[in-house]
């Protein structure tokens, strides 16, 4: 890893902020997709009624049937997600000088190439395992777009004018843990949502008590992640403020868990006996139950995200102090984290 020049061209970093804010809605957007069991509202690929799925008239896809919408609504900004990572990896090469930043920029095309594929054979295949692996790529994807947003920000190469903790070492791997936990939190997420209906009820619960075991799990991660990072002297902002939205989106994300819960199946036994549990009626596909669930599924990847930006930016403090001490070992003291 070599630090970044000190002018660089503030294209890639425009472009690597561009793809990100363009792939967190199109992950909504999928979510919807299987939330509305509308992935095989065409049964074509890349064909609509034998003509180009690009060139499906505007005026039948607005006022078409609504799984429809939905489907074709999620081709469209994929392509666009795709063309912009080609587009950023054409410019990364032809103006980044850090030979790993132009080769992470190639597989980011791989990997957007790959998510094409799978989608493509879910449709083709009509194959609701893929459906799934399609479900769980995706996030890491989006996490891949976020690091090349902070590989190719201005701070990136000025990470050596700030301050970083002795303890920066435990840090990164308490938040690399912290995000494995997250995108093992969206595996089995994924899982339930496209278990087959011939599933037992004992698999089914078996999942469901897994999915809880890793979101406490999560919860506990980022709440001490957060409690040393915000306790760690001396304090960066670049960190603490990244932290806090990891906590408020785990939080959001424990409140949508239990209101996708109760808008699938009901108040818990426990609460049965409340009146409010009693008058409860459950509406498959009404829009309390579409947009909490697929809510509870884009805040997951935006978790992972948001994890994935916190390791980064810790690895870069981590080695850009590591190479000031070689050079002068004298101007940068660590302070010591308090117990």
């Amino acid at each position: 890893m070599t630090s970044a020049p000190t002018t660089i061209s503030p294209w890639p970093h425009r472009l690597a902020v561009l793809l990100v804010c363009a792939t967190f809605p199109l992950i909504w957007i999928g979510g919807l997709v299987t939330t509305t069991g509308a992935g095989m509202a065409f049964p074509k690929w890349l064909t609509i009624d034998g003509r180009f799925f690009l060139f499906y008239p505007l005026e039948r896809w607005l006022a078409g049937p609504w799984d429809q919408f939905i489907e074709h609504g999620h081709r469209l900004p994929a392509t666009v997600v795709g063309l912009l990572t080609i587009l950023l990896a054409a410019v990364l090469w032809r103006s980044e000088p850090r030979r790993w930043v132009r080769w992470t920029g190639v597989g980011a095309v791989a990997a957007v190439s790959f998510q094409g594929l799978l989608g493509g054979l879910r449709v083709d295949l009509n194959q609701q395992v893929l459906a799934m692996i399609h479900g769980c790529v995706g996030p890491l994807f989006f996490g891949l777009t976020v690091a090349l947003a902070a590989f190719t920000s201005h701070w990136w190469g000025s990470a050596g004018d700030y301050p970083v903790s002795r303890d920066n070492g435990k840090l990164i791997r308490l938040t690399v843990a912290t995000a494995a936990l997250a995108y093992l939190q969206l595996v089995t997420g994924a899982w339930l949502r496209h278990l087959a209906a011939t599933a037992s009820g004992e698999v089914f619960r078996v999942i469901v008590v897994f999915h809880l075991l890793v979101a406490a799990a999560v919860l506990g991660h980022v709440l001490y992640l957060g409690h040393l990072i915000w306790w760690s002297r001396p304090r960066n902002g670049l960190l603490i403020r990244p932290a806090l939205a990891l906590i408020l989106l785990v939080l959001a994300q424990v409140a949508l868990g239990g209101g996708t819960w109760v808008t699938k199946y009901g108040w818990p036994a426990w609460l049965a006996e409340y009146d409010f549990a009693q008058r409860y009626v459950i509406v498959p596909g009404s829009p309390a139950q579409t947009w909490t669930v697929t809510a509870h599924v884009a805040i997951g990847s935006l978790i992972l995200a948001t994890a994935v930006l916190i390791a980064v930016r810790l690895a870069r403090l981590s080695y850009a102090s590591q190479r000031l001490q070689t050079t002068r070992p004298a101007a940068h003291g660590l302070a010591e984290v308090p117990a």
